[in-house]
Parts: C-alpha cells; structure tokens; sequence
C-alpha cells in the first residue's frame, strides 16, 4: 500500500493511506503513554485517562455531542504501553474529527465533575472485571510474579483499587502534560482523503500546539512519572505461584519471557504459540484434549510489547484430573516441540491463517490506520507490507530454535489457579 509520513515541527508523527473503496475516514491517535509509564504508587493513570479524554474540552464541553452530529462514532482503548482513540466519519466531514481530536490535545478540560464521575466508572470496571469475575484476578497474580521491576507487573486497570480512588487533580493535570503531547503522539488517517487535504488539515489544527511542556520534555515513551523505565532482569529460575478461588475449573498457565515485538525473534514466538495451541487442530488440543482429556480447553498465545512479551501456555482443566500430571503434559508437549523439528506442513498452515488474517485486516480501514499507528510506534510504519514476508520466512529449524532458547523451565513462571473443592 502506499504509505505517507510526516514529522512536524512540535513532533507530532502524521501517517497517511489513501482509500478510495470507502467513502468514510479513520483518524487514529495513538499516544504513547501505558501503564508501563505509571509509577508503582499511582497505577491505573493511563487506564483512567482513556475516560478523562471524553469529558470534554475548554472548548467543546460535550465531545460526543460534537461527533454524532457530523454522523462520527468513536472508541477507545488503554494496553501496557499505548492509549489509542480511534474517530471514523463521512470523508466530507473529517475536519470535524481533526477539529475535536486537536481541542482535547491542546485544552482538556480538568473539572471536579468529570474527574469524579469517571473515576467511578474506572472503579467500578475494576470490580466488575477483575475482582468479582471468575478467574478475574490472572493478569494481577500472573503479571506480578513474571516481572519484578518493570511496571508491566501490573496490568493496565491498575494494580490497586486505591490509586485510582485517590487520585488528585494535581496528579491528573500532571500525568496529562507530562504524555498528552504532541510530540508524544502519532496520528494515522486512512480513507477517502488524499495527502495533500491531510497534510493541510493536520497542519491548519495540530500546528501550534506547543511540543513538550515545560518540565515536561524528553522521549515520554522511555520516561515513567518516577524517571526512565528500568530494564527487567533476566530471569534465572523457575517461578511458580498456586492460588485457590471459588471457579467452575481449574487451570494452568505457563507465562515464558521472549523478545519484544519490535524483534526479529517475535514472528517466530508467534508461530510457536500458533503450532502449540491455536484452535483444534493444534498439538494441544489434539493431544491433551481430545486424546488424553486432561483439559477441557488448551490454548497458547504471545502478548506483544515494546520491552520484553510474553509467551503463554494455558490449559482449563477437566474434572477429577491430578494437577501434576496435566502440568507435566503440558510441559511435555513443549519440549517435544523443543526436541523435534515440525515439518514443513505444520508450519504452512500456520502461515496461511497468519496472511489470511492480516489480509482481512488491511481490507478495513480503520483496523489499518490502527496497524499503521502501531506499527509506526513500535519503529516503522512501513513495516506493515513486511510482516507476512517476515512469518514466511520463519523455518521449522528456527521455530525449533526458539523454543530451545525461550521455553526453558527457569525462564517460565508456573500459575496453578486451583479450584477450591
């Protein structure tokens, strides 16, 4: 596809892809700012930010409002390392869309009101989804025991309930100069609009906002509220944690460091988890559920991030099955994957889902002007048109490889989440 890119004075990273099959506009603004960049005593931040951005500006008190009567709808999200908000309109009225996104940027509005009513929305979330959820609380248990400095040990709705009901709006004010800049920002237009109509409407409304504040300067996407992001050990031994809960099964998880996404290394990780547990034709299924029904589910996965992912390794477990044995099948299958080559066919159909679905993706507009902002965050939008030639070029000798390296017992970390009898 043809990609176009521009850097402007303030900093602010512009990405462009020009479609005529549609007659919408996506503008994605992808700030780097996760709860990577939180401090340990304030978790949450970027998750509550999410909120705080539709509460309104100085000058547009009702975002929404605006949007839905240029016919726009609009979400968003937070993860570890982005807070994405994505804005798809009529190609006629996109500069509604750059008119509201700019606003926010420049002149939030910081209100008593808006702080607490999203405050209790981001709470009770919390509550809902990871406190009184089955099997809610993985990602707090998981998280905090696989990583030890990094501020990926919690997960991005925070790691207590607390730092978020105590939040101030000194704090709030802070964390939005600090990260809410445009030079920390990166924004991605694909649709029916050309290059030059982008070019002049970013520059006519993101132009003069000012780049880094004062106090505030620097690359934030290396920078936490307590100073650059420290680098996580290495991890030299096994990791194991078992907890107890009121759940319908128990369950199993394997968590392996791997390199970040940004890696040569990460398509291959991918493909790994794809072979091990993708579906039910994968080797885990077909050998831990189906033929030895040891699980009623099986599953692996890679969690992509800019400083060190994760690869997962879970299965629920049936009724009346000795945990023991399902955590030595599970290991099993891993090092058998280790110690044996797969053969090419294996590998292929891997790789045939893997075109399939990024093929399916770049068909929609808005899922590639996410991509682009993604993949331009993690170092190069172009990256993009190479990413199926980078799973193609991955060998079952270097799939093989990789898990020797990265699927070794004292780099794993062992949660055994038991159903309470």
């Amino acid at each position: 596809m043809q990609i176009n890119s521009k850097t402007l004075s303030n900093g602010l990273r512009l990405i462009h892809s020009e479609d005529h099959g549609t007659q919408m506009v996506a503008v994605n603004t992808l700030y780097r700012v996760g709860s990577r960049n939180e401090s340990a005593d304030h978790t949450g931040f970027a998750h509550l930010f999410e909120h705080l951005m539709f509460g309104g500006s100085v000058n547009i008190p009702d975002y929404d409002k605006a949007l839905q009567e240029a016919c726009g709808e609009n979400n968003a999200y937070t993860d570890v390392d982005f807070t994405n908000y994505y804005v798809t309109i009529p190609a006629q009225n996109i500069e509604t869309a750059f008119w509201l996104e700019s606003d926010r940027m420049l002149s939030l509005a910081f209100t008593p009101e808006s702080l607490e009513v999203q405050r209790k929305v981001v709470m009770e979330e919390f509550k809902q989804v990871y406190l009184n959820q089955p099997y809610g609380d993985i990602t707090h248990i998981l998280f905090g025991k696989t990583y030890k400095v990094h501020p990926y040990r919690w997960p991005t709705i925070g790691m207590e309930l607390r730092h978020i009901a105590e939040a101030t709006m000194d704090e709030v004010k802070d964390f939005f100069h600090r990260f809410y800049r445009p030079d920390n920002a990166i924004i991605s237009v694909v649709g029916n609009i050309s290059w030059e109509r982008t070019q002049e409407l970013v520059e006519k409304w993101y132009g003069d906002i000012p780049g880094g504040k004062q106090g505030h300067g620097g690359d934030s996407a290396h920078e936490g509220v307590d100073g650059p992001i420290p680098d996580e050990p290495c991890q030299q031994r096994q990791r194991r944690v078992t907890v107890r809960r009121q759940v319908p099964n128990s369950l199993i998880l394997i968590a392996f460091h791997v390199p970040p996404v940004s890696s040569d290394d990460f398509p291959v990780c991918d493909m790994i988890s794809d072979v091990l547990g993708n579906g039910q034709s994968s080797r885990l299924y077909r050998e831990l559920v189906e033929k030895k029904r040891l699980f009623v589910s099986v599953d692996a996965s890679v969690i992509g991030r800019i400083d060190g992912s994760l690869l997962l390794v879970e299965g629920l477990m049936g009724e009346g099955v000795d945990v023991v044995e399902c955590e030595q099948a599970l290991w099993r299958e891993i090092d058998i994957l280790k110690s044996v080559t797969p053969d090419d066919y294996e590998l292929q159909k891997v790789k045939n889902k893997f075109a399939a679905n990024h093929e399916l993706e770049m068909a929609n507009y808005l899922q590639r002007a996410q991509d682009l902002a993604h993949f331009e965050a993690w170092g190069d939008a172009s990256m993009i048109d190479r990413d199926v030639m980078r799973y193609n070029a991955v060998t079952p000798k270097e799939l093989r490889s990789a898990a020797r390296r990265f699927m070794t017992r004292r780099n794993s970390t062992v949660l055994r989440y038991l159903k309470i009898e």
